[in-house]
């Protein structure tokens, strides 16, 4: 296991995907494909954490190696006591302590590892209230169901509604009678939601955009439609 981590002050410390599979008692493929789906979530490009580890037949293999924030991401779907020994062996890493009890027992190391956080969290907060006007301006758009319908989705992303639902129709929706709906693959991305209601025996359709479908679309309009609504 030693082989895969960065030494204290040799450089940034990651954990591979091998040892996260290893701590947590589970195939190194899952954990593989449960990264994988974490930063397609997230909006990011695993293969940026991409590495090649030799088997014990001498053959290439591919792995990730995690820095601190997406290993703690990643296990935070796993229980509590396979994350608790993600993060013991964080404390390892970080103090190079065998016992993490030893870190948290003295005084100058836990003194240490406190204002470490307290930096992290200064950070956060930095964060925040430097996204607070965007988010605002998000929450302007959004429904009580934390949809966006198609205008409003539109607007969130700045961009002008006609434009924008004119693109969507190229790929991603279609007519079913008088309403737009999504390709059913879009649904089952979670970018799309579509509500319905009878009204006198007819069923009447809506589609919305959801959050994960804000996120998506924010990296992939084409520049002249955001152009377009300034």
């Amino acid at each position: 296991m030693k082989e895969l981590m960065a030494q204290p002050g040799s450089g940034p410390i990651t954990m591979s995907s091998r040892e996260i599979a290893e701590l947590c008692e589970k195939r190194h493929d899952h954990v593989l494909r449960d990264f994988e789906k974490m930063m397609e979530d997230l909006g990011e490009d695993a293969p940026n954490f991409g590495g090649i580890y030799q088997d014990a037949y001498g053959r290439d293999q591919r792995e990730y190696r995690l820095p601190k924030r997406e290993a703690l991401i990643l296990v935070s779907g796993y229980s509590a006591v396979l994350r608790a020994k993600v993060v013991d062996r964080w404390i390892q890493l970080e103090f190079g302590a065998a016992d993490p009890m030893q870190v948290l027992n003295d005084p100058a190391s836990m003194r240490g590892l406190l204002l470490g956080y307290t930096e992290k969290v200064l950070a956060l907060q930095a964060q925040v209230t430097e996204a607070k006007p965007k988010t605002e301006f998000f929450d302007k758009f959004i429904n009580a169901d934390g949809l966006y319908n198609l205008q409003n989705g539109a607007r969130a992303l700045g961009a002008r509604p006609n434009l924008f639902i004119r693109w969507l129709k190229t790929k991603h929706l279609f007519y079913q009678g008088k309403a737009l709906v999504p390709r059913i693959n879009f649904i089952q991305m979670g970018i799309f939601e579509v509500k319905s209601e009878i009204i006198e025996g007819t069923a009447y359709y809506q589609t919305f955009i959801t959050p994960k479908g804000i996120e998506y679309f924010s990296t992939r309009i084409p520049p002249e439609i955001r152009a377009a609504a300034a």
